[in-house]
């Protein structure tokens, strides 16, 4: 049976020769025999392989790998084939918990570039700091794959064990690391100045479901503490759900567009600010960097867009599409680019999916220095901030 799948998904996704989305002025039961004749070959092929090759391969396995293929032509960096180990492991990662060393990640053409390590984890604890590069993970390579699939790599149950290089200020380490539960705090949240007020300052590390309560908590909060200016610390988000971005945003708008999503399949939708803003005029400062990504892009985006906040940092990732899962019958899922996003002055921000594209320009340019104590990129936020406060 996954052999058929992969051959519907075959046509599906590739149309027919005769052109682009599938030709509905055709004859229905034409329409049908093109379908049954690519399923047809598809299935003959991991057949004949299966039966033929030199050393035995399940079925299974060569469907995975025929659907895998398939992605892969496509030609897009965001568009995954997930085979049933992976979508539960990628299901696994859109909670706020996981199983794994405790990372992270964005990608580099060497492997993984490691953005954060979380307090007490285990890659804390074998000693991967942040901007080292993973260039193996469990005997494999990881030059040249894609974020999902090297992730995949090192996740794993806890109480298992995963032998990971990396590259620390240039020079080679590999250890063998026992993976744990690691739970990743959504937001946190501290006080600091600026200039003569005290300011508020939030990171969101995703938009994991329910986050935007925990945004909205912990301005509340620092609200309560005296916080007259706030800094929304965006930087090494890579995102997660577009309702929570709306939400996010919702925070410091009262009204009016977000987000536009368009695409070839999908209807138009503007999403627009929902609900009492929790500070609707105060003044705001994203804090972004090459790390922020994807739904942190459509947040930032709004709040720059719409004037509602200065943007700090570096230039961030450039990712302008959406991605749509669609679960298969063998347990697993295609992660596919089912379109674009815009901001409320019409710029999308990604390189339609094969490359990232210009991504958010900050208005004041701040880069951390990750070789000093102090953070550079946040003392640029909090001076931007600074003139706002009232003696």
């Amino acid at each position: 049976m996954p052999a058929v799948l992969a051959g519907t998904v075959v046509l599906l996704a590739r149309g027919t020769w005769l052109g682009g989305s599938h030709p509905a002025w055709l004859p229905g039961p034409l329409r049908s025999a093109l379908v049954d004749e690519h399923a047809a070959v598809v299935k003959e092929a991991i057949d004949r392989v299966h039966d033929s090759y030199y050393r035995e391969i399940p079925e299974d396995r060569l469907a995975d790998s025929a659907i895998d293929g398939l992605v892969g032509k496509l030609d897009d960096r965001f568009s995954n084939y997930f085979a049933p180990a992976e979508y539960r492991q990628f299901k696994q990662s859109q909670n706020s918990e996981f199983s794994g060393i405790g990372l992270a990640v964005s990608e580099d053409r060497r492997g993984l570039r490691v953005e954060v390590v979380y307090d007490r984890s285990p890659a804390d604890s074998a000693g991967i700091r942040a901007g080292d590069i993973i260039v193996e993970a469990a005997g494999r390579s990881l030059m040249g794959r894609n974020q999902d699939e090297s992730v995949s790599f090192i996740k794993g149950p806890p109480g298992t064990d995963v032998k990971v290089t990396w590259l620390h200020d240039g020079r080679r380490r590999t250890k063998i690391i026992t993976r744990s539960t690691v739970s990743v705090p959504a937001v946190a949240s501290k006080s600091a100045r600026a200039g003569t007020c005290r300011a508020g300052v939030v990171h969101l590390a995703q938009f994991s479901s329910g986050a935007h309560a925990e945004v909205y908590a912990a301005l509340r909060r620092q609200q309560r503490r005296g916080a007259k200016v706030f800094v929304l610390d965006l930087r090494d988000n890579g995102g997660g759900l577009v309702s929570e971005a709306q939400l996010v945003a919702s925070a410091f708008l009262t009204d009016g567009p977000i987000v536009t999503t368009r695409g070839r399949t999908v209807p138009e939708r503007t999403l627009r600010a929902t609900g009492r803003a929790v500070l609707p005029s105060q003044p705001v400062v994203v804090l972004v960097n090459r790390g922020t990504a994807s739904a942190s892009e459509i947040v930032t985006g709004a709040l720059q867009d719409r004037k509602r906040a200065k943007v700090v940092g570096t230039r961030t990732f450039g990712k302008g599409v959406f991605q749509e899962v669609i679960e298969l019958s063998n347990g697993g899922a295609l992660d596919i680019t089912a379109g674009q996003y815009f901001t409320p002055n019409g710029r999308n921000l990604g390189g339609r999916g094969v490359t990232p594209g210009t991504g958010i320009q900050p208005d004041v340019q701040a880069k951390d220095d990750p070789k000093t104590k102090r953070d550079e990129a946040l003392s640029g936020a909090l001076a931007v901030l600074a003139p706002s406060c009232r003696p």
